[in-house]
Order: C-alpha cells, then structure tokens, then sequence
C-alpha cells in the first residue's frame, strides 16, 4: 500500500517538505491550501482547501510559516495523522526527541540530548546542538547555529545565519533577524537584531505562546 502526505500550505515551504516526504517513503503526495487559486505546487497537486481534510485519507503535515498559523491549524488535526519528517541527509543524534508535525531538512544537525518540540522546524543546515530544548512552534531558519544548552520558547522565530552563545534563554514570541547573535538571555517578546542583538520593537506576550 502506497504512503499518502497530506500537505498544508502550498508555499516554497511546502515544496521543500514535499520533497523530503519523497525520501521518506510518500508516494502519494497532495497538497491543500486557502488560496482557490493555486492547482499545482511543484509537481504536485493542489486538490483543494483544508476543509477536504476529512474526506482525506494518509498522514498531515503543515507547512505553513507562521507559527501562529501553523498551531490553529495543527491543534485541529487528529494527532495520530500528524506526520513527523527528516531529510536523510540530516544529522540526528539517536537520543534527540522530536514532536509530531516537525520538519527537519537537509543539512541539518541536532546533537545528542535535545529536546525539540511539536511543529517545529530545523530548516536546512541550521544546527541544534547538546542539551538544547526548543518549545512547540519554533522554527530555526537556514544556516542558524544554536549552541549547547539553549531553551528556546514557543512561537519564537530565529532568523537565517543568527548565532546564539551557549546557556542562553530565549522568550516565545520573539524574532530574531538574520544574521544577529545572541549573547545574552532574552526575557521580553520582542524583534531583536544586531551584533550583539538588540530589542527593536516589543510584542504583547501572545496567548500562544507558553512562556515556561
């Protein structure tokens, strides 16, 4: 019987989870997304709106960037349907936990003792590395590097080439821009960028976010 991968998000995101769905055995493929516009993604098909979802058959994954998004999306899915997906070619230590839903793509290095959780994503050669623990809903984009025994909270998105030093702590609901280093913890929700990085705007804290 053939794998079948429901995808969410018919985006530039969803094309590159498609393509690691491939490696890891999908070979039924569809995508749904909001916009009734959209027929193709890639080479795959766009069959119609998450309101399919039921009449669907196979795994779900969401590929949706916004991590606000991607939870109201995802916490309406059957968990037991919720796909988790690793390129091949990345690194995952053999004691690393990953939550349901998480995309980890190529290039990628999570080290020994990390806790990663629900519906994040390890974009491609990012690096996660000894005892880190990311909450639910991070994404940790190309190229970033984490050092060891990072916690980084929920809904929180770390930009292209950020470094964060070691025992560093990182509230949710913040972004980091690209190429920023983190030297210090970060307590406040906020956008935060430079070298070293530095808070330019402050967020609320978000209902979404846990914040523990």
């Amino acid at each position: 019987m053939q794998k079948e991968l429901v995808i969410i998000g018919a985006g530039g995101h969803g094309k590159v989870i498609a393509d690691i769905a491939k490696w890891n055995g999908y070979q039924n493929i569809v995508f749904l997304d909001a916009d009734k516009s959209k027929k193709n993604c890639g080479k795959y098909q766009v069959i119609g709106t998450e309101n399919m979802l039921a009449d669907l058959s196979g795994d779900i994954i969401v590929a949706i960037g916004n991590a606000a998004d991607r939870r109201k999306i995802q916490e309406r899915i059957d968990r037991s349907r919720i796909a988790t997906l690793i390129h091949p070619d990345a690194f995952v230590a053999d004691d690393v936990i990953i939550g349901k839903g998480t995309v980890i793509m190529a290039g990628a290095v999570i080290n020994s003792g990390a806790i990663i959780g629900e519906s994040c994503i390890i974009n491609t050669c990012a690096s996660v590395d000894h005892d880190c623990i990311l909450s639910d809903y991070v994404h940790i984009s190309a190229g970033a590097h984490i050092a060891g025994t990072v916690k980084i909270h929920s809904n929180t998105w770390i930009g292209v080439g950020v470094s964060v030093s070691n025992d560093i702590e990182i509230a949710g609901n913040c972004v980091v821009g690209a190429g920023a280093a983190v030297v210090q913890n970060i307590a406040i929700p906020g956008t935060y960028v430079g070298v070293p990085a530095v808070c330019v705007k402050q967020r609320k804290q978000s209902s979404l976010s846990d914040f523990q």
